[in-house]
């Protein structure tokens, strides 16, 4: 089994029509099942399913374009990763998806929420999350967010620069606090998975490079200051990986680290976070791992570095967001147009323009993200004809799913519905060609529930004050 990860082929080979990869199906209304929710499923009319609703009747009570967030799933996934990885901390990496709904749930399963924003850590705290379970991430936090922070009193800050702990050493002297660091370090791992989001290798943006000597400086100069309680090392090597071959790597570096620390010092460390971004299946040839799967294989690789170097196993944590929230979402759309265009080499290509597009997933514009579609609102007889899902936006790069087999009779008026769309979708949806932005409405035993309302006109025009 192959795997697709982030990064496709921003233009499709025309000759060949379809990629490589994408086969054709026996049955165009069959659903793979690790690209849908837990309680996704097709009706014995064909109509979509999805929290004990149809697709149908969803949409005719709130509209489309909208993002359906099967609950149960959502909660599920969370308690998934809480249970393989008990003894550890999980924190929800909110930046995939985040509302106050959202947020209480995966503290009501026990997992903690790691936050990137000021915005991001005051729905944190509306939703009620203990702050001590919260983290704040960022490359470039202000002081109005650091403030807010120690302010809340949240459990941990990640620091990524030295003039973040000037500003820490600074902001905890004037309040007479301590707040809880944990560095993030750079480990030189080239994650498999595209370049805008591999975020451990030198030349990049986030943390402290461990080959040049910066990450453990930075940790000798949080150990010694005074407002600052030195928890231990974070690191994150990227996002949409299905193995555990870059964690292996990251762990022996970290745990390097924390020997070095050990040596200068006398002290261990009681903390090590390795992160997130394990993937999920957007198409048939993705297989991502199991909570179960990746917590054996983590535990495995911490404790035997940890026994290599004469460490204490430390105190754990990973940061799942994109696996919990993605599989649990599915966008659904409105077909408007349905264009057959001819390609070389005589194969023809189905445009299926929806009601929406970049402003609500510019995942695939952004850096060529795969994705699945079926129609939602029937089954259908017709032969499957390859099409590519588009939006409405005025740009040659506006799609939604590049490849896909849609039955040959799509039609204006139909629904479409696209999987795995709950992480980064919303989060990165934006007002471009000032089209509104959908709403995200939970759905559990036959109950609708917004959680994120839908934007109007009038939302738009409330923020122009020119």
């Amino acid at each position: 089994m192959t795997h697709m990860h982030v990064a496709g082929s921003i233009h499709a080979d025309a000759a060949a029509g379809a990629p490589h990869w994408l086969r054709l199906p026996a049955d165009v209304n069959a659903l793979v099942p690790r690209l849908w929710s837990s309680t996704a499923s097709r009706g014995a009319d064909g109509v979509l399913q999805v929290g004990g609703m149809s697709v149908t009747e969803a949409v005719a009570r709130v509209g489309t374009p909208v993002y359906l967030v099967d609950e149960v799933d959502l909660r599920e996934r969370a308690r998934a990763f809480a249970e393989a990885f008990d003894g550890w901390r999980i924190y929800y990496a909110g930046k995939s998806f985040l509302c106050t709904a959202v947020a209480r749930w995966v503290a009501e399963e026990g997992l903690g929420v790691d936050v990137c924003t000021g915005g991001e850590l005051a729905v944190a705290l509306r939703a009620g999350v203990e702050p001590r379970l919260i983290g704040l991430h960022g490359n470039n936090k202000s002081l109005a967010e650091l403030e807010a922070a120690l302010d809340a009193g949240v459990g941990r800050i990640i620091v990524d620069s030295t003039d973040e702990i000037a500003r820490l050493e600074e902001l905890t002297r004037e309040r007479g606090v301590v707040a809880r660091v944990m560095v993030r370090v750079t480990t030189g791992i080239e994650a498999h998975t595209h370049e805008y989001i591999a975020t451990a290798h030198e030349d990049q943006k986030f943390g402290f490079s461990i080959a040049s000597g910066q990450a453990l400086e930075a940790l000798l100069r949080c150990h010694r200051a005074e407002g600052l309680h030195l928890l231990g090392i974070h690191s994150h090597i990227g996002s949409q990986i299905f193995d555990t071959q870059g964690f292996e790597m990251a762990a022996r570096r970290i745990l390097t680290l924390h020997a070095a620390v050990r040596d200068a010092t006398g002290v261990e460390l009681p903390e090590m976070d390795l992160g997130g971004g394990f993937g999920i299946a957007y198409t048939t040839v993705d297989s991502p791992s199991t909570p179960a799967e990746l917590a054996g294989s983590l535990r495995s690789i911490v404790e035997h570095e940890c026994r290599a170097l004469g460490l204490t196993v430390p105190d754990l944590s990973i940061e799942p967001g994109r696996a919990i929230s993605g599989p649990s979402t599915m966008a659904v759309y409105e077909v408007g147009t349905v264009k057959g265009v001819r390609l070389d080499g005589g194969a023809e290509r189905l445009y299926v323009a929806v009601d929406g597009g970049m402003s609500d997933n510019i995942r695939p514009a952004l850096y060529a993200a795969e994705y699945s579609a079926t129609v939602a609102n029937r089954a259908s007889a017709a032969e499957p004809r390859l099409s590519r899902v588009v939006g409405k936006h005025c740009e040659g790069g506006d799609i939604l799913v590049r490849d896909e087999f849609l039955p040959g009779d799509v039609a204006p008026g139909d629904l479409v519905a696209v999987p795995a769309s709950g992480a980064y979708s919303r989060s990165m949806a934006s007002n471009y060609n000032h089209v509104p932005r959908p709403p995200v409405v939970g759905v559990r035993d036959g109950r609708l529930q917004t959680l994120v309302r839908r934007e109007t006109l009038d939302d738009l025009l409330a923020l122009d004050v020119g």
